[in-house]
């Protein structure tokens, strides 16, 4: 039995659509569980270690408007002034100076001073300089995944308030299984919870608005110190504040196993398809549907390219995406605009949360688009022309014709240099006919004027004849 291709497309979607829902009850077990207190059990007061990133040769990244470490450093200081602010809060600065210090060292800070948690004050770019939101590395070993899952809730929620699109809370593991972050590898060597926060992208237009001037950097360290009270439930004598609740609606967690919503997914999205829905070749809109979907983790991005591949949009949010409830539409419309008579081919990429990708097949179109500025410039033209035609029978005297026809003094003379070809043709015609009129006239005159001077010959030869039959008549021989 043959399977048509509409029947395809509903057996993929029907499949994906189960798929998805299946994977996204198994991702949201740890996310959207009832709200459940702390899993880290603390004493009566809490030390937070912060650890401005990077410092001395380690600049840290070097594509935005200054060296990272510089940001980090402003921004942990802001963090650090404002948890003072609190009650029962012990808080400590890894360094304040412009200094090498190893992961190793900065971890060994923290034990010494028997920290709580770690946290590590950084900000991002990418390779490629297209990403963009920001997240929070944990660590991948129980107790520690939870807790850093907990508290990157916590920064999420505030991120979020920003403005700022959420890349997530994960965790990145090396090829033998290990932490891959350094100074959480240190960090839970040590027994010592850890988080490290990526701001947003520095290199990136949609993140760059947030991190462009000091005052920006330590506005990140506020609420890294807000996000910090809300996960311990500080409170604050003079601040006026109390979130000891807080610490009591967190999601809930498992001590037991890594959290499925931290782990970072190591291939490509599982399915990606591009689906014309509607061409109108006049005004250029097209309307597109994409299905895609990743068994493992959310989708995050997605771009398209109108020329087969060769150049890419920039990323595009998931619609509708919810990174921390681990939920997105596996389908969705967009409409692309073609207004300069372009013949495109559309395929589109769909990203997942580790920013791997899946390409559509391509769309193909059997004929261009009209060229819009082309069309609106030929029809002002014509305008124009029908304006000037317009104003010129106003203008311009007229004669009639020998047949009735009505005609212009400049057509009678052919003075029309600016008339097209078969206008010039037509006035032509029209004066060789005047001339030729004019001709038979003139000839009809003379004709009728020899006709006249002939009988008038005639009666003057009678006459004569008659004189000189009387003389005879008078004078006989």
């Amino acid at each position: 039995m043959k399977v048509s291709k509409k029947q395809k497309r509903l057996f993929v979607r029907t499949m994906i659509c189960t798929v998805s829902l299946v994977t996204a009850c198994f991702f949201c077990s740890s996310l959207e569980a009832a709200a459940a207190p702390r899993a880290q059990e603390t004493g009566e007061r809490v030390t937070i270690v912060i650890d401005p990133g990077h410092g001395g040769e380690n600049e840290g990244t070097l594509e935005g408007i200054v060296q990272e470490k510089k940001m980090t450093m402003v921004t942990a200081m802001a963090m650090y002034e404002e948890l003072l602010k609190y009650d029962n809060v012990d808080v400590y600065l890894t360094h304040t100076e412009d200094v090498n210090l190893s992961l190793a060292d900065r971890a060994q800070f923290a034990e010494e001073r028997n920290a709580d948690f770690l946290f590590s004050i950084h900000y991002n770019a990418s390779v490629d300089h297209d990403l963009f939101g920001s997240e929070v590395w944990i660590s991948s070993v129980q107790p520690y995944n939870a807790y850093g899952y907990q508290f990157g809730w916590e920064q999420m929620q505030q991120m979020k308030d920003m403005g700022l699109f959420l890349r997530g809370v994960k965790t990145k593991l090396k090829n033998n299984g290990d932490d891959y972050y350094g100074i959480i590898r240190e960090c839970t060597a040590r027994s010592i919870p850890s988080a490290i926060i990526e701001h947003c992208h520095v290199d990136e237009s949609r993140d760059t608005p947030y991190c462009q001037t000091e005052e920006d950097w330590k506005r990140f360290g506020r609420e890294d110190a807000l996000s910090v009270a809300r996960y311990f439930g500080l409170s604050s004598t003079s601040l006026g504040v109390d979130y000891s609740n807080e610490a009591n609606n967190l999601p809930e967690v498992s001590l037991q196993s890594i959290l499925p919503a931290t782990i970072r997914d190591q291939t490509e999205p599982d399915v990606c398809v591009l689906t014309l829905q509607n061409a109108d070749y006049d005004t250029g809109e097209v309307t597109l549907e994409v299905t895609a979907t990743d068994y493992d983790c959310p989708m995050m991005y997605y771009d398209y390219s109108t020329d087969g591949g060769k150049t890419y949009s920039e990323l595009i949010p998931w619609p509708d995406l919810d990174i921390m409830a681990g939920t997105y539409p596996d389908t969705f419309t967009f409409s692309l605009s073609f207004t300069k008579g372009e013949t495109p081919v559309i395929t589109v990429r769909g990203y997942n949360q580790a920013d791997l990708f899946t390409e559509s097949e391509p769309i193909t179109f059997a004929k261009p688009f009209v060229d819009q500025e082309k069309a609106a410039e030929e029809a002002r033209q014509e305008s124009l022309a029908a304006e000037e035609a317009a104003a010129s029978r106003i203008s311009d005297p007229q004669v009639t014709d020998a047949y009735g026809s009505v005609i212009t003094m400049a057509d009678a003379a052919g003075n029309t240099g600016a008339s097209s070809e078969g206008k010039k043709e037509v006035n032509f015609g029209v004066f060789l006919v005047i001339c030729i009129v004019l001709v038979v006239l003139l000839l009809m005159v003379f004709l009728l004027y020899q006709i006249q001077q002939s009988r008038h010959r005639k009666r003057r030869r009678k006459a004569q004849r008659r004189n000189v039959s009387g003389r005879n008549r008078n004078h006989p021989r």
